[in-house]
């Protein structure tokens, strides 16, 4: 079965939020690249996705006058392919052709998915999940995705590490198979 490997939003729009944090970017970086430079020796694909709001708001790290929606300096990535997205599912974004990523990966005859990217319970799961219903195979590789921490209305602050054991939760035999880097290729 063909697989792609899906880096989603890992770009620097990230760092200009006040929410970013760096603690965890090191080990997720060197996650997402060990898993992009064994790519071409799986024969998989590689795929990276953009989040890209409309409008030219220079202030808005999203948009692209901003200079922000670019990858992270870190990575060396040679994708085969090249989306930008509006919503959380990277699945509804869009080449320079105006080709859904869901198209694309039927035309190439992708069959099973592995997902990375930024934010852990946004739109890796809501990829994850997405891909799930559409019959595709999903391998969510949990240690090369990153989230930061969040507020619950309530007031309690939810750890990154939470976070991710919920995605891995609901995510797991449901929708996907949770793998960590070093076994997404197994």
């Amino acid at each position: 079965m063909k697989q792609a490997l899906l880096v989603i939003d890992v770009q620097e729009s990230f760092r200009q939020r006040p929410y970013f944090r760096a603690e965890e970017l090191p080990a997720f970086l060197r996650n997402v690249q060990a898993l992009a430079d064994r790519s071409r020796a799986q024969g998989a694909w590689l795929v990276q996705v953009f989040h890209q709001e409309p409008g030219d708001d220079a202030a808005n790290p999203f948009t692209a006058a901003s200079g922000f929606v670019r990858t992270m300096p870190e990575l060396r990535l040679s994708p085969d392919a090249v989306f930008r997205k509006q919503v959380h599912s990277a699945l509804l974004g869009t080449d320079a052709t105006g080709a859904t990523l869901e198209s694309w990966l039927r035309a190439q005859g992708v069959g099973e998915l592995l997902i990375t990217g930024i934010r852990t319970e946004q739109c890796c799961e809501t990829t994850a999940r997405h891909a799930s219903d559409l019959g595709f195979k999903v391998r969510y590789v949990t240690d090369a995705t990153l989230t930061f921490p969040m507020r619950t209305r309530t007031g309690r602050e939810v750890s990154a590490a939470e976070i991710r054991e919920r995605t891995e939760l609901v995510l797991d035999q449901r929708f996907a198979r949770i793998v960590s880097s070093a076994e997404a290729w197994a």
